[in-house]
């Protein structure tokens, strides 16, 4: 067969092709490219990880169920519906299912290569030491009611403004994050975060959106597969809430938006069911002084209180007109409450003047958009509330500005990947936290209520890492 010939364009175009590799080569613009990428890439930090074992890991997504005709089966007309054959595997045996409507044992639902006895020892050691009367927060006087009507709209929500202001000794040039302080705790996206409250354990709780609950011990320092992570699956939804009680802390609340608030006993090691419902369960929260009941936000604007000692509800209230969002009780008086919801609004309520036919706020602040939450200030005399229409700005991102360890700081995640420090006094950003080591956009934050400096970040889309910022 005889060779083809190249036409007059072909040719043309090889020695075009030809021309511009020797352009290009003359420039060295691929080196460029190399050494261009390699010097801003991120540092990829040794960071730990939790260890999942595999027969128990559950299932992220429903599997698909292939529907075929009685005919392609064959089998007659009258037969009953789909056989077991076809019937989605199962993810878990009955009793570590998370929609169990009883008690999971805490073996059953521990995803984890090897035991939680260090854990379980851990927080049960805790319960053993002597506690501090109360966390580093709150030094600055106490909460007056009328005070708060004096508030005025800042940046990032609803800040009273003092006239003398408010000094703190906290350095913030002084917070770093390391790499030893980075870890992967649950897989997935994060949704809710909690520090123990004690001064005697650095150890932080995380739920994510697909009903994990995962601790991480921060001063665990024995070589092993787990490196102080342990990880559960007693929920089978977003994690909306965790209540950890200080004078109770081998009891721990979680609740998940498929309608079920359980239990996690220590001592018992099981995940008791202390609620179920058909609606969607929203946030919880806790007394100081109070480990026996549970304030939990149901459905479309109710909020209801669960009492430990009658294992029913006690209460119920519908304070909003949409979902709440979030449930804060003042530290310097337990009787007041402040709640967020959907709805675009923010409260603030007298519990001791509250009743079936009679429930009118103290305070209401209105937004233009939902309220993700609202919280007091470590003092009790200011509060502070994150919403869609505030400097955060429009996004899909659920943002939630946090009080640091005094009313002088507020901290909240940006969109650029670092987190912003206000002053609710200056009402501006003073500062921004910023490290290569940080991967996602932090969007939940926690501080630790007896470290001062110690926090915590987690993006929405960070696969699972916690971020603990430290005093250098």
């Amino acid at each position: 067969m005889a060779p083809q010939t190249l036409t007059d364009y072909e040719r043309k175009r090889l020695e075009n092709i030809r021309r511009n590799e020797q352009l290009m080569a003359s420039l060295k613009l691929q080196s460029m490219a190399t050494q261009l990428s390699h010097s801003i890439k991120r540092p990829r930090a040794d960071i730990k990880s939790y260890k999942v074992d595999v027969e128990k890991q559950p299932r992220t997504q429903d599997p698909t169920v292939i529907r075929r005709s009685l005919r392609t089966r064959g089998l007659p007309a009258d037969a009953k519906g789909l056989g077991d054959d076809d019937s989605p595997e199962s993810p878990t045996s009955p009793e570590a299912s998370p929609r169990n409507l009883g008690p999971l044992s805490m073996r059953a639902v521990h995803n984890g290569v090897s035991s939680d006895r260090a854990l379980i020892e851990t927080i049960l050691g805790i319960e053993m030491k002597p506690q501090m009367g109360g966390s580093v927060k709150g030094e600055f006087g106490r909460f007056e009611g009328e005070n708060i009507s004096g508030a005025v709209k800042g940046i990032g929500g609803l800040i009273k403004k003092e006239e003398n202001g408010v000094e703190s000794d906290l350095k913030l040039e002084s917070l770093t994050l390391n790499q030893e302080n980075i870890a992967r705790v649950v897989p997935g996206n994060v949704s809710n975060m909690r520090f123990f409250p004690t001064s005697n354990l650095r150890m932080v709780v995380v739920g994510n959106r697909a009903g994990n609950v995962g601790f991480w011990n921060i001063d665990y320092k024995e070589e092993g597969q787990e490196s102080g992570i342990y990880v559960y699956h007693p929920h089978s939804g977003i994690i909306s809430g965790i209540s950890i009680q200080q004078h109770c802390m081998s009891k721990i609340f979680t609740s998940c938006y498929d309608g079920f608030i359980r239990l996690m006993d220590v001592e018992k090691e099981v995940f008791d069911l202390v609620y179920s419902s058909d609606e969607t369960i929203c946030s919880l929260s806790q007394q100081s002084n109070d480990p026996k009941c549970l304030y939990f936000a149901e459905g479309r604007g109710g909020i209801n209180l669960w009492d430990e000692r009658t294992g029913n509800i006690t209460a119920q209230w519908t304070p909003h007109d949409d979902r709440v969002n979030s449930i804060d009780f003042n530290s310097e008086n337990s009787n007041i409450i402040t709640t967020s919801s959907t709805d675009g609004t923010a409260s603030i309520w007298d519990l001791r003047s509250i009743d079936a036919d009679k429930f009118k706020s103290l305070k209401t602040v209105g937004h233009k958009r939902a309220v993700h939450s609202a919280y007091f200030s470590p003092s009790g005399r200011s509060l502070l509330t994150t919403s869609i229409d505030n400097t955060v700005g429009k996004s899909f991102l659920k943002f939630k500005a946090i009080w640091g360890w005094d009313d002088a700081h507020v901290f909240i995640g940006n969109k650029n990947g670092g987190i912003d420090v206000i002053s609710p006094l200056e009402r501006r950003t003073i500062f921004t936290l910023q490290s290569p080591y940080l991967s996602a956009i932090p969007c939940t934050l926690a501080a630790h209520p007896f470290n001062v400096g110690m926090l915590a970040a987690a993006g929405a889309k960070g696969r699972g890492q916690v971020h603990i910022w430290t005093l250098g």
